[in-house]
């Protein structure tokens, strides 16, 4: 009887597309938070402390950035793994991976969500003189925040020049590459599982010819 095995990595293929998949966009996320910290492409402002709370926090460096990037090394890497107890081991490791970049992509989500419906620290007009603050955030007694009223998206902010627009735009991009990395994390923790309990080879294609 001849026996011919073709295989085909089920678990090891999905954990390379995820890692390779994360790769982008981590780098996304962590340029998105360098320029949140750079208004006007001016440091000045992040050296006086006049950057918008969400941004100094940096969760798209950290979080989406460069704890993500460990995990897409780990995935990838892992997809090499041969040897049924290596790769269950291995399997193991990918799950705390996973969970790690989940927490890390989550965090960065939630922040920029955050970011995103508070608006930016700017200079204002108020009632004592220009000062720096959060004018566009939402007030229960006076309106429901800038996103649904764009009028208000010009002339509130005098310093950074067009914050307004710049924050919403790669606050939208950080949350969106970090929800898509949460998740590519979740399905990622479901297919270790689904290697942990199965193994490496149950995907295998292995065809066996009837001798005559």
């Amino acid at each position: 009887m001849l026996t011919s095995d073709g295989r085909q990595m089920c678990v090891s293929r999905c954990l390379q597309c995820v890692g390779v998949s994360l790769v982008p966009m981590a780098i996304v996320c962590m340029l998105s938070n360098i320029l949140l910290l750079l208004p006007e492409l001016k440091i000045h402002f992040l050296l006086e402390g006049h950057v918008t709370r969400e941004a100094t926090w940096a969760t798209g460096l950290w979080g989406s950035g460069f704890l993500v990037l460990l995990g897409a090394r780990a995935f990838v890497l892992s997809s090499k793994t041969r040897g049924c107890c290596a790769f269950r081991s291995e399997m193991l490791c990918q799950m705390v991976y996973s969970c790690v970049c989940l927490l890390a992509a989550g965090i960065c989500c939630l922040v920029s969500a955050t970011g995103l419906s508070q608006g930016p620290l700017c200079l204002y007009n108020s009632t004592s003189g220009s000062t720096w603050g959060v004018p566009l955030q939402p007030l229960p007694n006076r309106h429901a925040g800038y996103l649904y009223n764009r009028t208000m998206w010009s002339g509130v902010c005098l310093e950074p020049r067009g914050v307004v627009p710049w924050n919403v735009v790669l606050f939208s991009v950080m949350g969106g590459s970090s929800g898509l990395q949460t998740l590519l994390c979740g399905a990622n923790i479901l297919n270790s599982l689904l290697g942990l309990i199965l193994g490496q080879g149950f995907c295998h294609n292995k065809v066996i010819p009837v001798s005559v």
